[in-house]
C-alpha cells in the first residue's frame, strides 16, 4: 500500500540533482547542477519523498549577500519539484522545512536569487524583493528576495 504522504530529510547534495538536473538546468551536462557550496559542512539538503522517491529539493548555504547588513545569512538555492508533482504544496512544504530548520537553530535571515517567474510563490510565504532584475548566465532574469524569520514561539 503506498503512503501518499510527503516526507522531508536531510539528503545529500548529489542527491539533489535527480530533481535539479531536469527542473532547473534540463539540456545542460549533469556537472552544471553541483552549486559551488554545495560540499561544505555547512550546506544542508533536504529532500521530499513521496512514496519513498525523491520529487522535490531545496539547499541551504550559509552565504552572505553584502547587500544586507546580517552577519548570519543563509541562502536558498537550487529549489525544486519534478514537473508531474508540481501544484501539489510540495514547494511551500519545503520552504516551511528550511525556515524550521533555521529557527530550530536560532537562525532568521533567509535570502535568495528568485527566478522572476517564481517571485509571486515567494512572496506567499513572506518574502520580499529587493533591487532590480538582473540576469544569471543562461538561466534568465531573477530578483534577489529575503526574509528576517520571526523566533520560533511567535507566528
Amino acid at each position: 500500500m503506498e503512503n501518499n504522504k510527503p516526507i522531508i530529510e536531510e539528503i545529500s547534495g548529489i542527491a539533489t540533482f535527480a530533481v535539479r538536473h531536469p527542473v532547473l538546468r534540463a539540456g545542460k551536462p549533469l556537472s552544471s547542477c553541483l552549486f559551488e557550496g554545495d560540499k561544505l559542512r555547512s550546506t544542508k539538503h533536504f529532500g521530499l519523498f513521496l512514496n519513498d522517491v525523491l520529487v522535490g529539493v531545496i539547499s541551504l548555504f550559509e552565504n552572505k549577500n553584502v547587500i544586507f547588513e546580517q552577519t548570519e545569512q543563509f541562502q536558498i538555492r537550487g529549489m525544486a519539484v519534478l514537473e508531474n508533482q508540481q501544484k501539489k504544496n510540495f514547494g511551500s512544504l519545503l520552504i516551511h522545512a528550511v525556515e524550521s530548520f533555521l529557527r530550530t537553530n536560532n537562525k532568521n535571515f533567509i535570502w535568495f536569487n528568485a527566478r522572476i517567474i517564481a517571485v509571486g510563490f515567494y512572496r506567499k510565504f513572506g518574502y520580499q524583493v529587493i533591487g532590480s532584475p538582473f540576469e544569471i548566465g543562461d538561466v534568465g532574469t531573477h530578483y534577489v528576495m529575503f526574509k528576517v524569520l520571526t523566533p520560533k514561539n511567535l507566528p
